[in-house]
């Protein structure tokens, strides 16, 4: 019976990128000197797991390099060879290959050979290996000395009695000796026992097996048996004329080599021929902790209860058992609640997972900027939505990227500035509300805000008689095509893209804003909702249409008093509250629902105070209603983007309503916003010269 081992190939792929990810890991933490041995040792196990998973699965190009790699790792194990700069290097180049190379094979692609050869030299040299190359030479000679020309192999494979046991199949490695050329065979059975005595995990047959065909390379054969060298016996000898045989065991094998050309047409890199059918997208798959999957279960089991007791009251139902129903209405509400709960818990995932990428991008970014880096992450535990996570990843990259090539100075320029000479990046992640903050911070130049002012009047973005607070002026780093980089950088350019960062993160639901001290350091802050599906919401009425407030965002809700209202200019008001003034926003005005009319006259009205990024507004609103969790639909899938509201929802009675979008509600408020700050920044002022 023939095993399909495609099934088992996702598997391989995500355990094997975690394992890259284990190797790098490691090989970072070696970055400062000295060979911690268990490191090693967890490094060289996973990139054995790899080789050994590759060479089953055929992935010989992968198998070969990884084969060099463990070399110089088992160096390192035995102690004669320290983890230098360079050795380190060499290696962190290797988990990039390795991880190029599973990339292609995962989409089916021809991995890039030829560079792969080039890593594979310099990993030779490190080990102090004699090439592939020089080796192939020497062979060629001894080939054709005598005009002698190799016609195949004599190979003679003897299992281990052990093998099945560790789940391989001696089967599989025929099967792949058979597409190298034409190949016969004999079984040897002398070692079979009666069959009471068999064991069927045992294997007791041994092969004799002749592989014709002149450009049938050693390498190809022992890359095949290579996972299972520890449990069989293995004799390879050539098969030449008359007789003149190469001698050569499979103790005095040279390490595989790179004949990829070969497989260049395998049948295991994808499809043979253009009418075969490309293979299905590979599925993603998340890990889950097996005690919220218990939970789940406990969950549904009480759940299976509740419908079992509503079943039979519903048989059996009178009067006098109405307050059974309530109890068991109530009961299921819960449940349905708890079992929600649980299953958006399985989709949250730490924001290590989006973290765990820069440690590697600093390493290599301080190296060739010729910058002293420290990187800090604070907050790795913070939990957030996967499709959150998955979406956040190249907007970080991107700001960590800038902080790092024009955020921070060089040593001579942050010592001439009376700092250290070593610089930080900061990655901070922490829940506020019902939102999660993730802060990409520096320590380096700061923004300039005469010099950002002044490119945006050339670029025309602004006028130059704009009257901007700070805040403003480093907003418009966001602008489309707005860029203070003097020189282009194949890394990065403050500014540049930044656009593309801002549109990714508000489609997510979210924002971004930038403080900076010039001289100090600057901040980019992103704030994103903890789930892109279910929100606990705030039913609220307006001109008879009723809205969703994201009840994370509220902060309390009062009515109106005369006197407590005032106005700023023209029909800008705004609401004191505790020495604090609320602009407030009416949405009748800001949607259109009612042209403004009944709004003179606010004594009395409903105001809700919600929040976002520090910000306040008061929203008016004619009646607040109840509280539930909706399910967010989006509007751009299914209609447009509409500034102001973030989605939609079907309520219980069947009707639609709208999701109110707090950060583009304030948007669309600046004004208002612009006119308070102006109006309280002049109080300031007045108190300060009165004082």
């Amino acid at each position: 019976m023939s095993i399909d081992l495609d099934q088992f190939k996702q598997i391989f792929y995500e355990e094997s990128f975690e394992g890259l990810d284990t190797m790098e890991t490691g090989l970072l933490g070696m970055t400062d000197g000295g060979t911690d041995l268990d490191v090693v040792n967890d490094i060289f196990r996973a990139a054995h797991s790899i080789k050994g998973g590759s060479a089953t699965f055929g992935f010989t190009a992968l198998a070969s390099f990884t084969h060099i790699m463990e070399g110089l790792l088992d160096e390192m194990r035995e102690g004669k060879r320290e983890a230098d700069a360079d050795v380190v290097n060499i290696l962190l180049e290797s988990v990039d290959e390795m991880r190029s190379l599973m990339s292609a094979y995962q989409n089916n692609e021809e991995p890039d050979v030829e560079h792969m050869k080039g890593l594979q030299k310099k990993l030779e040299q490190v080990c102090g290996m004699e090439s592939s190359e020089g080796s192939d030479k020497e062979e060629a000679a001894d080939a054709t000395e005598g005009d002698q020309r190799r016609l195949g192999w004599n190979i003679e494979f003897k299992p281990h009695a052990n093998m099945l046991v560790t789940g391989n199949d001696p089967i599989l490695l025929l099967s792949e000796l058979e597409d190298l050329g034409e190949m016969s065979l004999q079984a040897h059975d002398n070692k079979l026992p009666s069959l009471t005595d068999m064991d069927s995990e045992h294997c007791y047959l041994s092969w004799s097996i002749k592989l014709m065909g002149t450009d049938i390379e050693e390498e190809q054969i022992t890359e095949i048996f290579e996972w299972v060298e520890d449990e069989c016996d293995l004799e390879i000898t050539g098969i030449y004329p008359e007789r003149k045989r190469s001698d050569r065991r499979a103790g005095d094998r040279r390490v595989p080599g790179a004949q990829e050309d070969r497989r260049s047409n395998d049948r295991r890199k994808g499809p043979r021929r253009p009418g075969d059918p490309k293979p299905a997208a590979q599925p993603t798959t998340i890990r889950v902790d097996t005690n919220r999957i218990d939970e789940l279960i406990d969950m549904v089991g009480e759940l299976v209860i509740t419908q079992s007791m509503l079943g039979q009251l519903g048989e059996e139902f009178d009067m006098s058992k109405l307050v059974r129903l309530r109890e068991g209405l109530e009961e299921l509400e819960r449940n349905s609640r708890e079992i929600q709960e649980a299953v958006m818990r399985v989709r949250m995932q730490p924001i290590s997972f989006a973290f765990n990428r820069f440690p590697r991008m600093v390493h290599d970014l301080s190296q060739k900027l010729s910058k002293k880096i420290r990187l800090e992450l604070i907050g790795e535990d913070t939990e957030m939505d996967k499709t959150v996570m998955e979406k956040i990843n190249d907007p970080l990259v991107h700001l960590v990227r800038n902080s790092l090539d024009h955020g921070l100075e060089g040593p001579e320029e942050r010592l001439a500035a009376g700092k250290d000479d070593e610089g930080y990046v900061r990655l901070r992640a922490f829940h506020q509300g019902g939102s999660i903050v993730v802060e990409v911070s520096d320590d380096g130049r700061g923004l300039d805000r005469h010099k950002l002012f002044n490119i945006a009047v050339k670029k025309g973005v602004i006028k130059e008689t704009d009257t901007l607070s700070d805040e403003q002026v480093f907003m418009l780093l966001f602008a489309a095509g707005f860029s203070t980089a003097e020189k282009l950088s194949d890394i990065s350019g403050r500014g540049v893209g930044l656009d593309v960062v801002r549109r990714n993160i508000e489609s997510l639901g979210g924002n971004v804003d930038v403080r900076s001290v010039l001289g100090e350091g600057t901040t980019f802050t992103i704030r994103l909702p903890l789930t892109l599906a279910v929100l606990d919401g705030q039913l609220l009425q307006v001109d008879g249409q009723t809205y969703v407030l994201p009840l994370a965002s509220i902060v309390e809700s009062l009515q109106m008093r005369k006197e407590s209202v005032s106005a700023l200019a023209g029909d800008t008001r705004v609401y004191r509250l505790r020495d604090e003034y609320i602009p407030i926003v009416s949405l009748s005005q800001l949607f259109s629902t009612n042209d403004g009319e009944g709004n003179t006259e606010l004594h009395g009205k409903l105001l809700v105070i919600v929040e976002w990024a520090d910000k306040r507004i008061g929203l008016m609103v004619d009646d607040l209603l109840g509280q539930q969790q909706v399910v967010i639909k989006s509007l751009e899938t299914n209609y447009e983007r509409v500034k102001g509201l973030s989605g939609a929802t079907i309520l219980g009675d069947g009707t639609v309503s709208l999701i109110l979008d707090i950060s583009g509600l304030m948007d669309m408020s600046s004004k208002t916003l612009d006119k308070l700050n102006k109006s309280s920044a002049a109080l300031k002022k007045i108190q300060h010269t009165g004082e």
